[in-house]
C-alpha cells in the first residue's frame, strides 16, 4: 500500500505542472490546462483497462468493469479545478486515490464496477457559481447556468463550446441507475485531525451555511469635537456586535462563525465612521441551530443599533441547507476504520464539497485525511504519506464491502 499512496501523491504533483500561472497552481473550470489534466488522467484510466469518456459539462469519467461485475457500480471522484495559487491536493487527490483504488481492486480482484469522475468544476472561481460539474452529474443542472459570464466577457455556453463540448448534451451527463454509492475522499482542509493527532475520519454530514451582508449606518463626524456621548459611531456598533458574533460561536456547541469582511466610510483616522459593511458566514450542521443562531444574532444587532442611535440593515445572500451522508455507507467507513485498527472517527464538514451535490442523487459517502497545519487553498497544502496509505487501506475494505452487497 505504500507504493500505492506514494504514485498518488507523486501524481498530485504532476497534475498540478498545469496551471494557468507559471509558479502557482491556479486551474479554473475548462481553461487549456485542464486539457493537460484531461490528458494524463486519460493515459492513467487507459492503462487501467478502463473505459473513458469526456461529458458536456467537462467531467472526465472512466468505467473500470471487470469480467463477472455487474452494470451496477461504486463512484468514486472530486474535482480537479483549483482557486488562484493553491495547493496540489485539494480535489485532485480523491481522484487519483480512485485510480490507485481501481489498481487495488484488480489486483485483489474484488468483482465490482467502479466509475472514477474527475469533478471539471466545484470552487466557482471562473463563473462565480459552485459545483457545475457536480450538478450534471447529480442531474441538477439549470439550464439559466449557461448565460453566466466570466471575467473575460465569455459565457458559460461558449467555455463549454471551445473546449470541444456540446452543451445541449448536458443532459446526458446524469447518472443512470447503475450507480449505487458515491464515494468522495478529500483533505480535510481544517485542523481538527492533526490537532485531535488522527489520520482519518469518516463525514456525518456537510454543515448548512448561511451569508449575509449587514450594515450599520450612523453619521460621520470629525474625531476631534464630537464627544463620545454624542456620537453615532457605525463602526463601533458593528465591533460590538462582532464581539457577540464571537462569543455565541464559542458557547453554542457546533456552530462556526465568521465576520471576514468589514467596509467604512468614510475610512478616514480623525473622521468618526458613518457607515459600516460587514459580512457574516454561519455554519452548523442542524439548520434549526443555525437558524436560531442568526435569529439571535439578528436581534442583537438591532438592539445594539437602537441603543447607539444607529440604522440597521441586514440581506441573505445564501442559505444552504445541511447535507447528511447516507448513514449506511458512513457505518461501513467507520467499520471499514475499525478492521484496519484505526481509530473510528467521525466528524463533520464545514466546507462544501461536490458530495453535498451527489447526496441529493446517490447515497453518499466522504473521508477525510489529515491536513497538515490545517493549511488548504494556499501553496502549503500537504499530506502525510502514512495518511495516504490508511485511506487506501480504509476505501479498499470499503469497496470489498460495497462488492460483497452487490452480489
Amino acid at each position: 500500500m505504500k507504493d500505492r499512496a506514494q504514485n498518488a501523491i507523486a501524481e498530485c504533483l504532476r497534475l498540478a505542472a498545469f496551471t494557468e500561472e507559471p509558479g502557482r497552481i491556479t486551474r479554473r473550470f475548462l481553461t487549456p490546462p485542464m486539457q493537460g489534466v484531461h490528458g494524463r488522467l486519460r493515459e492513467r484510466m487507459k492503462e487501467l483497462g478502463m473505459s473513458v469518456t469526456v461529458d458536456a459539462a467537462g467531467n472526465m469519467r472512466g468505467v473500470w468493469q471487470p469480467e463477472g461485475a455487474s452494470k451496477k457500480r461504486l463512484v468514486i471522484g472530486s474535482h480537479v479545478d483549483t482557486v488562484p495559487d493553491a495547493g496540489a491536493y485539494d480535489g485532485v487527490l480523491g481522484v487519483c486515490l480512485g485510480l490507485e483504488l481501481v489498481q487495488i481492486a484488480a489486483e485483489r480482484k474484488i468483482t465490482i464496477t467502479i466509475e472514477v469522475i474527475a469533478f471539471s468544476e466545484e470552487e466557482g472561481v471562473r463563473f462565480s457559481v459552485p459545483f457545475i460539474g457536480s450538478r450534471a452529474v447529480a442531474g441538477r443542472f439549470d439550464g439559466a447556468l449557461l448565460s453566466l459570464i466570466d471575467a473575460e466577457g465569455v459565457t458559460l455556453e461558449d467555455a463549454i463550446r471551445d473546449y470541444g463540448l456540446d452543451p445541449a448534451k448536458i443532459a446526458e451527463a446524469e447518472l443512470d441507475e447503475g450507480a449505487v454509492a458515491v464515494l468522495e475522499i478529500h483533505i480535510e482542509q481544517g485542523p481538527v485531525l492533526e490537532s485531535e493527532k488522527l489520520s482519518i475520519a469518516a463525514v456525518t454530514d456537510i454543515a448548512g451555511q448561511t451569508r449575509m451582508s449587514l450594515l450599520f449606518r450612523g453619521h460621520a463626524n470629525h474625531a476631534g469635537t464630537t464627544p463620545m456621548h454624542l456620537r453615532h459611531d457605525a463602526l463601533a456598533g458593528a465591533a460590538e456586535w462582532i464581539a457577540v458574533v464571537e462569543r455565541l460561536a464559542r458557547e453554542t456547541d457546533g456552530l462556526i462563525a465568521t465576520v471576514g469582511k468589514i467596509e467604512v466610510d468614510p475610512n478616514a483616522g480623525n473622521v468618526v465612521p458613518g457607515v459600516a459593511a460587514v459580512s457574516l458566514d454561519l455554519r452548523h450542521s442542524s439548520d434549526s441551530r443555525r437558524a436560531a443562531a442568526l435569529e439571535m444574532l439578528l436581534t442583537r444587532a438591532n438592539e445594539i443599533a437602537r441603543r447607539r442611535n444607529l440604522r440597521f440593515e441586514s440581506k441573505r445572500l445564501m442559505d444552504q441547507a445541511a447535507v447528511p451522508m447516507d448513514e449506511r455507507l458512513t457505518t461501513f467507513l467507520v467499520e471499514a476504520m475499525e478492521a484496519n485498527n484505526l481509530p473510528p472517527r467521525r466528524m463533520p464538514s464545514g466546507a462544501g464539497h461536490d458530495a453535498m451535490v451527489m447526496a441529493a442523487r446517490v447515497p453518499t459517502a466522504m473521508l477525510f485525511l489529515r491536513s497538515p497545519g490545517g493549511v488548504s487553498h494556499h501553496p502549503d497544502e500537504a499530506v502525510r504519506e502514512e495518511d495516504v496509505e490508511n485511506v487506501l487501506r480504509v476505501a479498499s475494505t470499503f469497496i470489498e464491502r460495497i462488492a460483497a452487497d452487490l452480489k
